[in-house]
């Protein structure tokens, strides 16, 4: 089957509200929610699709519009894949769990909860998984606060608005990185002045930013010791 036949095999068998869209050789069916189990069962037991061997899930933070949750489904015998994709609202997401039908989704929706704050209806256990017990917030969504950004430049690719040859239009901050002015060392010391001038080197002191402390004992490799 081409992408094309199965795309419409699918939007045929999931029902009104599906349609699929054929990408560089990829097929995406979007499905509504409500039908998001009865997608994956039609994709997985129709014997023209036998999309059975579960590969991935992973949600898309698409701010005001919610979350996407993208599900990715090959057939072993017939060597032709799939993704299933949903969407859910940014309030109180929810979807209903593919662990019924793919028991090795489970992990993959424990990740997506733990990192956008999906939960999945039906799901045997949405535990941690990969963050320390305590942990506030879902790093993956787009307002998560990206601290160390705050602290320091970022050393890689540049930011919109910079250019290689040196004209710069007006910088934007990607999502997640604050103003530094309203949030991270720079904000706290212009609040704490009086004058609300921000001292020299307020934003880089710390320990060893004297020349003293832990921080300027440097590495010990090959001191002899």
């Amino acid at each position: 089957m081409t992408p094309d036949d199965i795309g419409a095999r699918l939007v045929e068998l999931v029902g009104p509200g599906a349609r699929f869209t054929e990408t560089y050789g990829e097929v995406t069916v979007d499905v509504p929610a409500e039908r998001w189990v009865a997608a994956a069962l039609a994709a997985r037991d129709d014997p023209e699709l036998e999309l059975s061997y579960f590969d991935w899930l992973s949600g898309v933070d698409q701010l005001d519009a919610g979350f996407e949750i993208v599900v990715h489904l090959y057939s072993v015998r017939l060597r032709h894949r799939a993704l299933l994709r949903t969407q859910v609202s940014r309030i109180d997401p929810l979807l209903a769990s593919l662990v019924p039908v793919f028991p090795g989704a489970g992990w993959h929706e424990r990740e997506t909860y733990e990192m956008f704050g999906v939960g999945f209806a039906g799901h045997p256990g949405l535990t941690p998984l990969l963050l320390p017990d305590g942990f506030d917030g879902h790093p993956l969504r787009k307002e998560f606060v990206l601290a160390s950004r705050v602290v320091k430049e970022w050393p890689g690719a540049r930011e919109p608005g910079e250019s290689h040859t040196g004209t710069t239009r007006r910088r934007m901050r990607p999502p997640g990185v604050p103003d530094p002015e309203e949030w991270g060392p720079e904000a706290v010391a212009r609040e704490a002045a009086p004058d609300g001038s921000v001292p020299d080197g307020s934003a880089s002191d710390g320990p060893g930013s004297d020349g003293s402390g832990p921080a300027a004992a440097g590495p010990r490799g090959g001191d002899g010791a």
